[in-house]
């Protein structure tokens, strides 16, 4: 997938074009500088568009920095002259494109709780869930959205010119006119459609492409192993109801219920006993009623529920007792 970069990753990586090109870089500059680089796996190739970009310009990159002169340094230990002749301007001149592409992405982001419905330039629509992180970009001949963390939805506009891809991890989702879900796990992402076909892989295995219809789900692994699923989307939208605010349990265990909860939510849920952790449950609640769930537990299955910290809920062990009780 091509680069998307958010405004802070652009503004941090121009200030490290202008302190390099100061002349004055130290051992302990560089030092710090491949500690940043190796906190986000993106920023090297950032940089390098940078750097190619001041190439393109002879020197001065004030074009793409309004106005601020963020020339650089670091790569002059290498011969420029020798680097142009080898191509170098050529090369510079379609990360420079690359950058500018890069600098028209959308990024969105939620706080734990919030969900956010967002409308795209090209008429879709994104529902994104909690504590989520997306970056769109709107092409003339594509359209691609990276999902960093987190899960969304999508109620894709259609235009069969310009292919719609998600990008979550190793895994990609595309649809032309379709509405979808893809959720970012660290071994894969889930991916529910709701309406149209969505073809799913791992990036790498195309040949594992599968294709899912309307009420079908399935696990994309990163190493391109595939479960398929189904559901049938009831009123509340099965897996989907958090769009609506609402968790949706059908024979759910409480376990799996209350890691869901969770998402939602700073005040956790805790199971102390693995076998009521294992009992199964039905209900449709609101995302953001954690006591709710607690209370309808305890009168369902007979369990014990402690509801007295402000931090957690305690099902199945003993009551809670704060220090100094």
């Amino acid at each position: 997938m091509s680069w998307q970069i958010s405004e802070d990753m652009f503004d941090q990586t121009a200030a490290w074009v202008a302190r390099m090109d100061s002349g004055r870089w130290t051992d302990a500059d560089e030092a710090e500088l491949q500690a940043w680089l190796s906190a986000d796996p993106r920023r090297e190739g950032v940089l390098l568009q940078m750097q190619a970009s001041w190439i393109a310009f002879d020197g001065s990159v004030q074009e793409w920095k309004g106005g601020k002169d963020v020339a650089s340094s670091r790569f002059a230990r290498f011969d420029r002259r020798a680097l142009i002749a080898g191509g170098g301007t050529a090369l510079a001149a379609s990360l420079v494109g690359g950058l500018i592409w890069a600098r028209s992405a959308r990024s969105y982001q939620t706080e734990i709780g919030e969900i956010r419905r967002v409308p795209l330039e090209d008429g879709s629509v994104a529902a994104i869930n909690t504590k989520s992180k997306i970056e769109v970009k709107l092409a003339e001949t594509r359209r691609e959205v990276l999902i960093d963390e987190g899960e969304a939805w999508f109620q894709v506009a259609k235009d069969a010119s310009r292919p719609f891809v998600v990008a979550a991890g190793r895994i990609r989702a595309q649809a032309i006119g379709t509405a979808f879900s893809v959720r970012k796990r660290d071994t894969g992402a889930d991916i529910i459609v709701t309406e149209g076909t969505v073809d799913a892989w791992a990036d790498g295995a195309e040949g594992a492409k599968i294709r899912l219809a309307a009420g079908e789900s399935a696990f994309v692994a990163n190493n391109a192993g595939m479960t398929r699923l189904s559901y049938a989307p009831n009123s509340s939208d099965g897996p989907l109801a958090w769009r609506a605010g609402k968790i949706e349990l059908v024979g759910e265990s409480l376990e799996n219920a209350a890691a869901e909860f969770n998402r939602y939510n700073r005040r956790q849920i805790i199971i102390d006993d693995p076998a009521v952790g294992a009992e199964l449950f039905d209900g449709v609640f609101r995302i953001d009623d954690p006591e709710g769930f607690g209370l309808a537990v305890k009168n369902s299955l007979n369990v014990p529920v402690d509801l007295s910290s402000a931090s957690q809920i305690r099902i199945g062990g003993r009551p809670h007792i704060s220090p100094g009780t």
